[in-house]
């Protein structure tokens, strides 16, 4: 991996910051970002690049893709990892609040795949992993915008997949569950079989299995990693 290069957005902490050290790791070249002013510590630490921007912004988006090509002259790997969306009561929750959730969870994906598809293409190959959530597929109440608009990101990750798979760019999305960077109240931890909280470790190990060739061919899917969580098929 020496030779490859990725962004990995929401890097500052958590999973994103997990997934950055892994794929340092491993050799990857790195383009971090975040809101946080945290984000040029973790830079430091790895010997990575950072911007600090938001992915809801287009401006920051075109800012971090332009300095990964300006650094690197190549773009092999995206992690799109974001922050959660606003909760409430179903019909309570105002316009703007879906609009927010829409920029972060589904559009930032979109907007960054625009700026990185035709560098991709130029080079013949490359790799995209949304960190999504386990909601995706079990929509709940308690988690009414990321459940509603992480489905839709669940759909365009398909028909990324059927536009692109010819061109060798492959986009597939991981549906954490309860992970140990977020509190789990008991109520929720007596529902999952592994009877723990995920670690962010485990969620970033699967980011970076599938970026790598050894997924090559797996394309357009949602891989669920929540200790057993999930009900459905």
């Amino acid at each position: 991996m020496a030779d490859k290069v990725a962004i990995v957005t929401a890097a500052s902490k958590g999973m994103g910051a997990a997934c950055a050290r892994d794929l340092s790791a491993r050799g990857y070249q790195l383009v971090l970002m975040a809101r946080s002013d945290a984000i040029h510590e973790i830079a430091d630490e790895l010997g990575a690049v950072a911007y600090q921007g938001s992915v809801t912004e287009v401006a920051d988006l075109e800012a971090v893709v332009n300095l990964a090509k300006e650094k690197f002259g190549r773009i092999d790997a995206v992690v799109n990892n974001t922050g959660h969306p606003p909760k409430g009561e179903l019909l309570d929750i105002s316009d703007d609040d879906w609009h927010l959730g829409l920029d972060l969870l589904l559009l930032n994906v979109v907007r960054m795949a625009r700026l990185v598809v035709p560098m991709m293409e130029a080079q013949g190959s490359g790799a995209f992993v949304n960190i999504s959530a386990f909601g995706a597929k079990e929509p709940d109440l308690v988690f009414p915008v990321s459940a509603s608009i992480r489905a839709g990101l669940s759909s365009f990750t398909k028909l990324f997949a059927d536009r692109y798979a010819a061109q060798n760019i492959r986009m597939n999305s991981v549906l954490p569950g309860f992970i140990e960077s977020y509190d789990v109240s008991d109520k929720w931890l007596a529902k999952i079989p592994a009877d723990r909280s995920g670690t962010v470790v485990e969620v970033a190990k699967t980011v970076a299995f599938l970026l790598s060739d050894d997924a090559g061919y797996i394309n357009g899917q949602n891989i669920v990693v929540d200790g057993g969580l999930n009900r459905s098929i």
